[in-house]
Formats: C-alpha cells, structure tokens, sequence
C-alpha cells in the first residue's frame, strides 16, 4: 500500500510537469478544434462502471473526437466520428493495434488479434479460406442442432425469468467449438464452464491495470499488480484449448492415415495435401494442415485456438444476449420478425440458407442491435508515423481509439440513437450514410474475420427462438449498468422470459 501511494505521487508530480517534459502534439497546430482532454489521475481510482461512464460523458461533452493527454506520457486520439474513423480504419499503414492489447499477449499471445507486421498478413490470409461461404453453408447443420438444443434448454423454463447471459455463453461456446474447432464439448468431458466464467475475470484484470501507470510495464506488474492471479486462471483456460487442439489433432492423423490408404496417388512424390488444397477446411483442419506444411508451428496453432475460442464465443454471446432484450422491448419488431419467419419457412421446420438469405428484416434487425450495443465497444490502434488530421499532428508513438458504442450514437446518422429502429437499415436509409457510421465488425484491412460465420450464427439462433418463443422482458433498458471490458458487459444479469408459442 505505501509503495502504491509513493508510485501514485510520483505519476501525479509527471503530470503536473508533463507540459515541461513532453511534446504536446497540438502546441504547433493552434488553429485545431479538436479538444484536449488533460486530467488523467482520476483515471487511477475510477472502476470499471465509473470509466465507462466516463468515455460517455466525454463523448456527450464535447459532440466531436478529442484528444486525452495521459500523464503527459502518451497522448490517446478518441475517435467518437465516422469521419475521422474513416481516417483511421480505412488506413492500409495504421494496422497495429494499440497498446491495451499488448495485456493480452498473456491470454492471446500473438495471434490474429493482437499481432502485426508480416505475420499477421500470412495469419490473415492463412485463415480466411476457412471463413469461405462454402464452409459456413457446412455450418449451417451444426447451428441448426445447437439452436434445437437451445430450444429445449428454454422449453421448461417458459414464463419463468431467467438470466440469460450463461445461456447464450454456453450456445455460442458450443457452437464454435463444434464449427471452427471441430470439436464437441461433451466430447472433452466438460461443458466449458470454468472457460467461461474465467474469462469474465480476465477482463476485470485487464481493463483495472490499464488505468494504472504504475503497472504498464511487465516487471512493475508482477511485482506489485495481480499477475499472479492472472496466471492461476490463465492455466485452465490454456489447458481447455490445449485439449482442444489434442483432441482434434488426433482425429486429424486418423483421417489423413486414412486417405493416404485409401487413395494413393499416380505421382509418389505428389503432397497430398497440395492436392487437398483446392477443398476448403474449417478452421482448425486449416491450421493443422498449415502445419504439415511447415506454415504453422504448435506455438501458432495454440494462440490461434485461444484468440477464435475467446472471440468466436464471448463477442457473439454478447449479440445474442442485447438482440433478444431489445426484441423483448421491442414487441412490434418482434411480431413482424416472426412473420417474416413464419412466411419464409411456410411452416416448414427445415431451415435453408435460402431461407436465411430470404430474410431481410431478421438482417435488419441483426444490424441494428449491434449497432445499439456492439458487442465490442472500442477498438484501438498506434500511430506507427507521423499523422496529421483536422489541424493536428499525431507523432509516432500515440494511440487512438475507436470509440465503436459512441460511433454509434452520432445524431447526424442515427437521430435518437437510444431508440432501437431496424429501419434505419433498409436500403433507402443507408444510400446516403457515411460507410464508417456503422462499425459493429470493425471495418478496413483488419475487419472482423468471422464476422458472416456471427451473422449466420445469430440468423439461425434467432429463426429458432423467435419460432417457439415469445420473449417478455424482465430487466429494463434504463437498468443495464455496463462495465469497462473487453466485451460489452452489464454488471447485474440481463433477466427476460420465454413464453412458448401455441
């Protein structure tokens, strides 16, 4: 406690003299509007709920992007503008990510969400062949199954309130395992329980050391942050996706010893897996097929495993959880919903990818709830040269953040942006709208990869639900209290009820 009192005094006197001891990259530009914010220690001392709400208030201060001198060591650009993200994402040079990734490097490693430079280019082009329409189509059965097992999950449970929260965890965790991985979760002898509420914990930890200068680097946190905690719940976390691996790595040699009996081919110097490349594999066949050829090694595999298991399951729960409450607010949206359903299906209980394909309003209504509550709130990047945008230079070195949840709210594209409104995505309404005022999966080179494997997820989920179920809502919008994290959270559950249709 002493020693975080004398590290906390010390960052306070930096402060007090940081227009001495550093550059102000807006000193020179003085005919800049872009605002400075300079009052960082009471960062320090805020929790999660409390800096939340702080980057909203910011947000609704000063109606433009604005600029965060951080103890006058770093300077964070905070991009609430289409405009100005345009700027940002659309940049083929601004591509590494910003320094609140770095933390992850524990969890993630370097893998594709947290690397850059050369490996995250062959990553990315590596993997996209696995997200290919054609492998999502093979999905659609896996979707199907888990969204019957949701069903009857919910059936008992009709009229009753229910958190809904573990549920969509637990679905999405399923299906991403089953889809991507190739794995059953039952087949490990676990449902991914511990995974999923660690997790939960990870984000705490994380987001309370990025307001922490003291901490920034690696010494000072294992010496005086909650590293060791970190790691004691890390381990489980890295042993579920290490089974993972070890699981589907088996029954990838099975299957490869199989077809090298089974189909020899004319030329014996031919690779078969030169010849298997023109068959799309899901994404973990992908890896380990990488790896046989010397693309990939076992160091890769697993901070591939980590980062799709972490961001496969927890970001899409998230958009099932805000989806079905606003349709639960939402009564008419979700009467003209299940009209659309039940017109397109003809009453059928086979669900196509012409059905999915059919259903512009379910993709309307899609767009707009993460639009209202994108599951990933902010995004960050470096500055890895020197910038200059709207009247202000950005050297080397600085941070911006992309502030997703305040993108979204900007009045000019979307009036009364509280209000949840599916039309605004119809065609008529989006010809005239800046391509960056919506950003629910990023945007630019280093736009979300699985972004149509979510959308597909979330179509079938909801053509199930919305089917069997009238959803009633329990908790109320006002309620929700979100929380600094690396998802969008609430702090309390987010409770609603199922009635199941006659």
């Amino acid at each position: 406690m002493i020693l975080e009192i004398i590290l906390i005094f010390i960052a306070f006197i930096v402060w007090l003299c940081s227009d001495y001891l550093f550059h102000d990259p807006l000193k020179n530009y003085s005919k800049t509007s872009i605002p400075l914010l300079k009052n960082s220690f009471n960062l320090v001392r805020m929790n999660p709920v409390e800096l939340f709400q702080f980057v909203r208030n910011c947000a609704n201060k000063y109606q433009k992007s604005y600029q965060h001198s951080f103890f006058g060591a770093f300077f964070v650009y905070n991009v609430i503008r289409a405009k100005d993200a345009e700027k940002i994402l659309g940049s083929s040079k601004l591509l590494k990510k910003g320094r609140a990734y770095q933390y992850l490097h524990s969890f993630l490693k370097t893998g594709l969400l947290t690397s850059e430079g050369t490996k995250w280019h062959q990553r990315r082009r590596m993997l996209t062949p696995a997200f290919h329409f054609n492998i999502l189509k093979e999905f659609c059965e896996i979707f199907k199954e888990e969204s019957e097992k949701l069903i009857q999950q919910l059936k008992p449970l009709s009229g009753k309130e229910i958190d809904i929260i573990p549920i969509s965890t637990q679905f999405t965790l399923n299906t991403v395992c089953e889809s991507a991985m190739g794995i059953k979760l039952s087949d490990l002898g676990n449902d991914g329980k511990i995974y999923r509420n660690n997790i939960y914990e990870i984000g705490s930890l994380l987001v309370s050391r990025m307001t922490k200068p003291w901490l920034f680097s690696d010494f000072a946190y294992s010496l005086f942050g909650t590293k060791k905690r970190l790691d004691e719940i890390l381990k489980p976390i890295h042993e579920f996706t290490q089974s993972i691996i070890n699981k589907r790595r088996i029954d990838f040699l099975t299957k490869r010893n199989t077809i090298e009996e089974e189909s020899k081919p004319e030329d014996e110097n031919e690779n078969i897996y030169l010849r298997s490349k023109k068959k799309r594999a899901a994404m973990m066949d992908t890896l380990l097929q990488a790896q046989s050829e010397g693309l990939i090694d076992d160091e890769g595999i697993i901070e591939e495993t980590d980062t799709f298991t972490f961001e496969g399951h927890d970001t899409t729960s998230a958009g099932m959880t805000f989806t079905l409450l606003l349709l639960a607010h939402n009564q008419d949206v979700q009467e003209k919903l299940f009209q659309e359903i039940q017109e397109v299906t003809a009453d059928r209980d086979e669900l196509t990818m012409d059905d999915l394909n059919k259903m512009n309003y379910m993709e309307r209504v899609l767009k707009e709830s993460l639009r209202v509550y994108p599951p990933v709130p902010y995004i960050s990047r470096t500055i890895t040269e020197d910038f200059e945008h709207d009247g202000a230079l950005y050297p080397k070195g600085s941070y911006v953040q992309i502030l997703i949840y305040d993108i979204h709210r900007d009045p000019e594209y979307f009036p009364d942006p509280e209000r949840f409104d599916p039309d605004r995505f119809l065609p008529e309404n989006c010809e005239n709208r800046h391509n960056y005022a919506f950003v629910g999966f990023s945007a630019g080179m280093r736009n979300c990869i699985g972004q149509r494997f979510a959308m597909l997820e979330l179509k079938i989920m909801l053509a199930h639900v919305i089917k069997n179920f009238k959803v009633l809502p329990v908790t109320k919008r006002e309620d929700l209290v979100f929380k600094a994290d690396l998802v969008l959270r609430t702090v309390d559950p987010v409770k609603m009820k199922f009635l199941l249709r006659t």
